[in-house]
């Protein structure tokens, strides 16, 4: 797998060097840059398979450096220092990144996930590019990995979501469903800002699609009728919740 680091700190390229010589050796680093001009040049020349990039450089972002190759056949890990707009901006993007100072078990993760990978990152980079822009919450799309393909869908589109082991299952609006790549709590933690609740340990619900609670049977009714059930440590949760609505 041929990889380039683009980074504008030299520690923090011969840190990440030297760990992909000792945890990745599938990785053979052919080229680094320290900066957005430099970084496209060297891509343009090697066009290796992964890009390693951090975000904030002294001539521009590596959010730039992307617009710059517009290259969707490079799969892009970001390597950055903890920033949080930028951070949710990749979660929602169903990018990967890691944070400074690198994990070594995180960065084989990482590395063993982009080898079992078959598909580009052409539509989550093209999903990023866009929420970094700033879009309203009541435009902001999410990029799901199914094991086919990946799906950007709009989050107000989704009735809930429902763990199935290391999967979650979505259920839309339009009757559809979907089984994605990563657990329910990945997604609690995205989502609950967008109006989803975890009500179960195996549930999470968009509160503007509950029909009605039924507390004899302690479940929610959705508005696709499909019946949710309330976990008897979140039922005051739930019951405050739906107060508030």
């Amino acid at each position: 797998m041929k990889a380039v680091i683009i980074d504008d700190i030299e520690q923090a390229r011969n840190t990440l060097k030297k760990d992909l010589a000792t945890y990745c050796p599938v990785v053979n680093l052919v080229g680094e840059a320290d900066g957005v001009v430099n970084g496209a040049k060297l891509l343009s020349k090697e066009k290796p398979d992964v890009l390693f990039l951090d975000i904030q450089m002294q001539d521009g972002s590596g959010f730039d450096l992307l617009e710059i190759i517009k290259d969707a056949s490079i799969k892009v890990i970001f390597v950055t220092a903890y920033d949080a707009y930028a951070i949710k901006a990749l979660r929602y993007s169903a990018v990967d990144y890691l944070l400074k100072p690198i994990d070594p078990d995180e960065l084989k993760a990482a590395v063993e996930k982009l080898s079992a990978r078959k598909i580009n990152e052409g539509q989550s980079l093209e999903l990023l590019a866009e929420n970094i822009k700033g879009k309203t919450k009541a435009h902001i799309k999410l990029a799901l990995h199914t094991q086919e393909k990946i799906h950007v869908v709009n989050i107000t589109d989704i009735i809930r979501c429902e763990s199935n082991v290391n999967y979650t299952e979505f259920f839309f609006a339009n009757a559809k469903k979907m089984l994605v790549t990563k657990t329910l709590k990945d997604f609690e933690e995205i989502l609950s800002e967008h109006g989803f609740f975890r009500v179960h340990q195996s549930h999470l619900v968009n509160t503007k699609y509950i029909k009605e609670f039924i507390k004899s049977e302690d479940s929610l009714v959705m508005n696709d009728n499909c019946h949710v059930p309330v976990s008897t440590r979140k039922r005051a949760e739930v019951m405050k919740m739906l107060d508030d609505l």
